[in-house]
């Protein structure tokens, strides 16, 4: 049932049941404003540059609330340990989502505007299961980990392409730290008995 899944019941009139600020009326004596940022990077290489950031933060974003909803939803006779493991990295994946679209911002592109603009963009599963067991957690966002290094390899191919080498030493940093974290899961379900 598809209203289930929206805040604003549907209607067939524009703006009904929607507040003035989901209307998006134009602004009287407004004028816009251009994001443009000056860049020696060519168009083609700001759009496909900026499009991969946008994929890539709603991903970390997605991985992110699943390493908090785990971490929060974590139980067992580990708890302790994968509570602490899980808010960790949580905050190291959190740390990539300004630089993300800051670099985005610099290059002259945009980047994520709302939750709707995570949804549509992210490429990672999510979670809503109502209970998940402490070792299907750690192998998902294993799994997830290993994805992620995937597509930031695959983002950093794209700026190797249009010589964007900032980004692309972003990248080579947090496809160590994803490696990391990577390593961190594998280890903690060698380990389970």
């Amino acid at each position: 049932m598809i209203e289930g899944r929206i805040k604003a019941p549907l209607t067939h009139s524009p703006g009904v049941g929607m507040t003035s600020r989901q209307m998006r009326k134009p602004l009287k004596g407004v004028t816009a404003v251009s994001l443009e940022t000056p860049t020696d990077l060519s168009p083609a290489a700001v759009a496909a540059v900026s499009e991969t950031l946008r994929q890539l933060l709603a991903d970390v974003f997605a991985l992110y609330v699943k390493t908090k909803s785990f971490h929060w939803h974590m139980s067992g006779p580990h708890f302790h340990d994968y509570h602490l493991l899980l808010d960790k990295q949580a905050t190291e994946i959190f740390a990539m989502t300004d630089p993300i679209a800051k670099r985005s911002r610099k290059i002259g592109g945009t980047t994520l505007h709302s939750i709707g603009d995570i949804a549509q963009h992210q490429r990672l599963l999510d979670n809503n299961e109502q209970f998940t067991t402490a070792r299907s957690m750690l192998e998902e966002l294993s799994a997830d980990s290993r994805c992620l290094t995937k597509l930031m390899r695959t983002a950093h191919g794209v700026c190797d392409e249009f010589n964007d080498v900032a980004t692309a030493s972003l990248l080579e940093i947090w496809i160590d730290e994803a490696e990391r974290r990577t390593w961190f899961l594998h280890e903690t379900l060698h380990g389970w008995n």
